[in-house]
Formats: structure tokens, C-alpha cells, sequence
């Protein structure tokens, strides 16, 4: 009887100690934003990319406010201090080549992202959102254009 006494009092301590440890625990989402930016440019002229930034950054250090809607500090705030100097940077393919829409680049490109989602999936990261937008190729005069996506990616993590 005794014994049965103290392994339900054990158990019961554990379960406090798991319920206390389980309060303590706070999770929040980390983001991951991988942008891909896939040329429209003929003849292979333009650069297509697929970009992760790896920089923590402080929007605090970047942002002002406004207390009538109209006076700014704004300029006191450097474009050159905005840009990161630490990303990761992947090769894609054009979309156009000399002999117009070039198929197999669009499929490699695919191939190259889907590798990429998955690599991050193995990590822990889900897709939560994607973007995309396009400005597109309007004939010769025309010698521009990208179709750019942004995928939103996004893992809980626990902290203690």
C-alpha cells in the first residue's frame, strides 16, 4: 500500500513539474522570406536570382514618427545603413533566350525553387504565403521586365 502511495505521489509531482515547465515555455514564429526574381529580358541578358537575406536587423534603427501627418525625420535616416551585407544568393535561368520563351530554363528554374522549399521544409519551416507581381516584356521598344515571388516561410520555436 505504501508503495502505491509513493509512486502516485511521484507521478503526480512529475505531472506538476511537466504542467510548471509547459508554462514556462513561450513560442513565437520565426520568418524566413526567400525572393525570386526571374528576368524577362531577351537573349539572356538579364540575371535572375533566387535571394534569402541572413541578416538580423532593428526596424527600430530605421523607423520615425510623424505627430501632425506632415514634418518627418525621415532624412535622417540613411538608405546606405539599409542595406545588408550578408545573403545568400542562387543562380537561375532567364526566362527569354534568342529564340524567345525558353521552356527548359522555366522547368530548371521550378526545379531549382521546389529544392529550395524543400530544403527549408527538412528545417522545420512551412509556407505560409506567397507573392508575386510582373513587369513584363511589351515588345521592342520594350527591353525590360521581371516576374518577381516572394515566398513567406515560417517555423515555431519554443523558448524557456
Amino acid at each position: 500500500m505504501k508503495k502505491r502511495f509513493v509512486l502516485a505521489f511521484l507521478l503526480v509531482i512529475g505531472s506538476m513539474a511537466v504542467q510548471a515547465q509547459e508554462m514556462t515555455t513561450q513560442t513565437f514564429n520565426e520568418w524566413k522570406i526567400v525572393t525570386v526574381v526571374e528576368s524577362i529580358v531577351p537573349m539572356g541578358l538579364g540575371r535572375s536570382r533566387m535571394i534569402e537575406n541572413m541578416t538580423d536587423v532593428n526596424t527600430e534603427d530605421f523607423r520615425t514618427t510623424r505627430v501632425d501627418g506632415k514634418k518627418s525625420s525621415q532624412r535622417t535616416v540613411s538608405r546606405k545603413e539599409l542595406k545588408v551585407d550578408k545573403f545568400d544568393e542562387a543562380k537561375l535561368l532567364n526566362f527569354f533566350s534568342a529564340a524567345g520563351i525558353n521552356f527548359q530554363n522555366i522547368a530548371s528554374n521550378d526545379a531549382m525553387i521546389a529544392a529550395r522549399i524543400m530544403e527549408l521544409e527538412s528545417e522545420g519551416y512551412t509556407m505560409a504565403y506567397v507573392t508575386s507581381a510582373v513587369e513584363s516584356y511589351g515588345g521592342k521598344d520594350d527591353d525590360g521586365g521581371i516576374f518577381i515571388s516572394r515566398m513567406y516561410f515560417r517555423k515555431t520555436v519554443s523558448l524557456k
